[in-house]
């Protein structure tokens, strides 16, 4: 029952006591309904959403990154709140025009590190709660990340990148003196990386990620990693508090072994270092347990694919034996936690939710809660994080619904499931709670493909009459071995305030169905596969009597911008399409992009050169001839996933073949689009206008 009916249920309750002021609190109710209206573009900049919760280790508080939007600054603002477990007291800890990350608690509860930029550049941070003192106890030149306190509470090590040495060809280039006063051009920059860019950063210094210890009461941090290594957290002491597991692929070739890494020991005092695994693909995220008698880590197979599901293994350092723990287990283990020195809790995503749960040492799973999420505001990608409480069992968690991003929630894991959980934020009831929303349902079918089941999702319009059908848009998901699921997405509730029904669908080549469905697409991304896929979904829906054959539309962002250009290629059915950053030329993309040698390895059967025939069947490109679909352009002009020259050539070839088109392009946006809230509505507004030129009303 929702708030409405509960309300106007209650009112009819006292009709027979007071029929005139019953009737009366009815007409008030619905009038006061009818008033909400949808949801509009100027509501995204006052969403908000709660991300990395962190319980502190009693157990007895938690701390989260509140994060939300600034309308001036046109940016994302993150503060730090606090609530007592107890209590449910909700307060700010640091709510200013600062940024706040990498929240890590002392073994003792006491204090609080973080990473801001309250001094200008990311500084390490240290929060005493019961004194209420804050201390800066970096001075460093990079932003550093990967907080983890020692077990005695003396040192946070952490990991920051480092430049590296000239090259010998660098050093030998001869640079004249600029005279004083003169106006020279920039220098040049000498590229010689395997890897010298990111998208979102540009092209790169050349720097390599290092391992550093700071006192926890402040100093100078000393590096402890060296060498031309890239090393990754989180980091994991051992409880003597003298050295540490991380992991590193140290091989000289590393940069080409995209599926290789380890777990290594290091001395905190020396520097030394020993390798701990070598089992053939990816050793990472160690954790230890309370009593530091054993190391959880996932591990990650080698395969040259575009998936691999992450497995869990404990090492106990007495015994020295290493076990696998759910190995039949067919999805991927995520982000372990100690919940007792003999219980493991994880995340897993299953059916597009993502969910927490834990194993025991011997292998018995329970799960607990299905609704992490929401901390994704764009669109309903799974997404989301918990934090673990050994002490007293508690999880802690970001939680969604359809109809709200993520807040924060709490799972007692020793208690009865009943009474195990608790909301404590409702940070969107302000702005939501005023607004109709679509209804979000979910819907499974056969692929015409191969007779593959898919699942997925359509939203209803506001108001929504069962005697109509509406115009319908598929939008399709990026990765593509991603996930979209039933959580609150501003994009598609903003197309179902302007009359569509929404649907979106997790085709093959999607996580969280097994890894024989997520590969499903090996091989054939994009193709008449997928294609089938979505084609199949809104066939249902017409038959349910939901869609308007004659008025459809599909849209999709990176891996769904792709299949949004290749279906335009295979049928006229859509009156138009709108497609983000998407690749049309996959030599071109490999051989430009920030992702090659990941994508060439894992993706394809061999370089481009070797194999060209391959890259272009999977190339938009090779069925423009065939495209009569008016098609909308949008990408950010500083993409180095999916450089700008893609859309560029879709465009043009487009325009000489006299097919409705149009390019919007984002200054200075990365493939993160959506990042800035005015570029998300953008985006959204753009595709509708795009849209209502060639929707049938």
């Amino acid at each position: 029952m929702n708030k409405l009916t509960a309300v106007i249920s209650g009112v009819l309750l006292t009709a027979s006591l007071a029929p005139n002021l019953a009737q009366a609190q009815v007409d008030q109710v619905t009038q006061a309904a009818a008033k909400k209206k949808t949801f509009q573009p100027e509501d995204i900049f006052n969403l908000e959403h709660a991300g990395q919760v962190e319980i502190s280790p009693d157990g007895k508080q938690i701390v989260y990154v509140r994060t939300g939007f600034d309308v001036m600054k046109d940016n994302t603002t993150r503060s730090l709140w606090l609530i007592d477990v107890a209590t449910g007291q909700h307060t700010p800890l640091f709510a200013d025009q600062f940024s706040y990350g990498n929240l890590s608690w002392s073994p003792d509860s006491s204090r609080l590190a973080f990473t801001s930029n309250r001094q200008g550049s990311n500084q390490i941070y240290v929060y005493w709660l019961a004194e209420q003192q804050l201390a800066q106890v970096t001075d460093v030149r990079q932003s550093p990340g990967n907080l983890s306190w020692s077990p005695d509470g003396k040192q946070i090590g952490f990991i920051m990148s480092q430049p590296a040495p000239k090259t010998d060809y660098a050093k030998s280039v001869a640079q004249p003196e600029r005279p004083d006063k003169a106006e020279w051009g920039p220098k040049p920059l000498v590229i010689e990386r395997t890897y010298y860019q990111r998208d979102g950063q540009g092209v790169m210094p050349s720097q390599y990620r290092h391992v550093f210890v700071v006192p926890a009461e402040g100093g100078t941090a000393r590096q402890l990693t060296q060498g031309a290594f890239d090393h990754s957290g989180p980091l994991a002491w051992r409880g003597d508090s003298q050295s540490l597991i991380l992991s590193a692929n140290r091989n000289e070739a590393w940069e080409y072994q995209v599926n290789e890494s380890d777990l290594w020991h290091l001395n905190v005092q020396t520097g030394e270092m020993t390798q701990l695994t070598s089992m053939p693909g990816q050793e990472f995220s160690p954790v230890m347990s309370p009593n530091y008698s054993k190391m959880a880590f996932l591990h990650r197979s080698n395969e040259p694919v575009p998936y691999h599901n992450s497995k869990l293994h404990v090492l106990n350092w007495q015994q020295q034996p290493r076990t696998a723990l759910l190995q039949d287990f067919d999805r991927s283990v995520e982000s372990p936690q100690w919940l007792s020195d003999d219980v493991i809790a994880f995340q897993y995503s299953d059916r597009g939710r993502y969910k927490l749960a834990s194993v025991t040492m011997n292998n018995k799973r329970t799960d607990y809660v299905d609704d992490v999420g929401g901390v994704y505001i764009s669109r309903p990608y799974i997404s989301g994080s918990f934090s673990a409480s050994a002490q007293t069992g508690l999880l802690a968690y970001t939680q969604s619904t359809s109809h709200r991003p993520a807040d924060v929630a709490t799972y007692a894991t020793r208690m009865k499931k009943r009474e195990a959980k608790q909301i404590h934020t409702a940070l969107n009831a302000d702005v939501l709670g005023q607004r109709k929303l679509g209804e979000v349902k979910e819907i499974t079918y056969k692929s015409s493909f191969d007779g593959t089941e898919i699942h997925g999702w359509y939203i209803l319009p506001p108001d929504y009459d069962p005697a109509k059908t509406y115009p319908t848009m598929v939008e399709i998901h990026g990765g593509p071995h991603l996930a979209y699921g039933p959580s609150f997405a501003a994009e598609h509730q903003r197309y179902a305030a302007e009359g569509y029904v929404v649907f979106y669908n997790n085709y093959r080549g999607s996580v969280s169905y097994g890894k024989d469905f997520a590969l499903l697409l090996d091989g054939y991304y994009s193709s008449e596969r997928d294609f089938a896929d979505h084609m199949s979904g809104l066939d249902a829906l017409i038959e349910k009597g939901i869609a308007d054959a004659d008025n459809l539309f599909i849209a999709g962002g990176s891996a769904g911008g792709i299949a949004t250009a290749f279906a335009v290629g295979l049928t006229d059915r859509f009156r138009a399409a709108a497609a983000t950053n998407p690749v049309i030329n996959w030599v071109s993309k490999t051989l430009t992009a920030d992702s090659s040698i990941g994508q060439i390895t894992n993706q394809f059967p061999a370089m481009p050169w070797e194999d060209y025939k391959h890259y272009w069947e999977r190339s938009p490109l090779s069925l423009v001839a065939n495209v009569n679909t008016p098609t909308l352009l949008f990408s950010g002009e500083q993409d180095r996933r999916v450089p700008m020259s893609e859309i560029e050539q879709f465009y043009q070839a487009l325009q000489l073949r006299k097919v409705d088109t149009a390019m919007v392009r984002v200054p200075e946006a990365s493939h993160s689009v959506t990042a800035r809230p005015s570029h998300m509505i953008a985006k959204i507004e753009h595709t509708l206008a795009w849209f209502k030129h060639y929707r049938k009303d």
